[in-house]
């Protein structure tokens, strides 16, 4: 293949297209309640699969619905912290994939007129605290039921967060969210 034809961040755009795939699939009208049911039969490991499945961006939707569902039934502080445990169980595989797998194609990226750009007109619009708006808005990804995966991959690109901080910190930014979510469905 010459250079003309090469794709030049494969990894990256081969995330891409998973993620448009699965979002396409569930706005498509595919049918989730057998799945949710079995869920909700299963108490708190259902929970725990719940968490793991509000990690990922396509899956978030669903598992919100059956966390808000499991907020009448099950007690809010350990559904909280079982639910937290399942969605950093999902963040750790993507965390550790991305910082693994696509580093070479993230120290690429930075390289970028555009990506160098947006870091300079940043710096000249947050000053000094623009080096705590990448990972507080990284920080609002995880913690909401929006694409993880970009909070994750925003998280894995800062190379002085390891990977124990990193797990902590999505762990409570999880906890938080899920605990809104139940907060929210027993209410309702």
């Amino acid at each position: 293949m010459n250079k003309k034809n090469k794709i030049k961040y494969p990894k990256l755009l081969l995330l891409l297209i998973t993620i448009v795939i699965a979002f396409r699939l569930f706005y498509e009208g595919r049918n989730y309640a057998p799945f949710h049911d079995f869920l909700i039969s299963l108490g708190y490991f259902g929970t725990f699969l719940g968490g793991i499945f509000y990690a990922y961006g396509f899956t978030a939707a669903p598992a919100t619905a059956i966390l808000l569902v499991f907020a009448k039934e099950q007690n809010l502080i350990l559904a909280v912290l079982i639910g937290g445990l399942g969605a950093v169980l999902s963040d750790f595989l993507i965390f550790k994939f991305i910082r693994y797998s696509f580093i070479d194609e993230i120290n690429k990226l930075k390289k970028e007129k555009f990506v160098k750009s947006m870091t300079k007109n940043g710096k000249n619009i947050f000053g000094r605290y623009y080096k705590h708006i990448f990972p507080t808005f990284a920080g609002f990804l995880i913690a909401s039921p929006l694409p993880t995966e970009i909070g994750v991959t925003m998280m894995a690109s800062i190379k002085n967060i390891s990977v124990k901080k990193f797990m902590v910190t999505a762990y409570l930014l999880h906890s938080l969210g899920i605990l809104i979510i139940l907060v929210i469905g027993s209410a309702i």
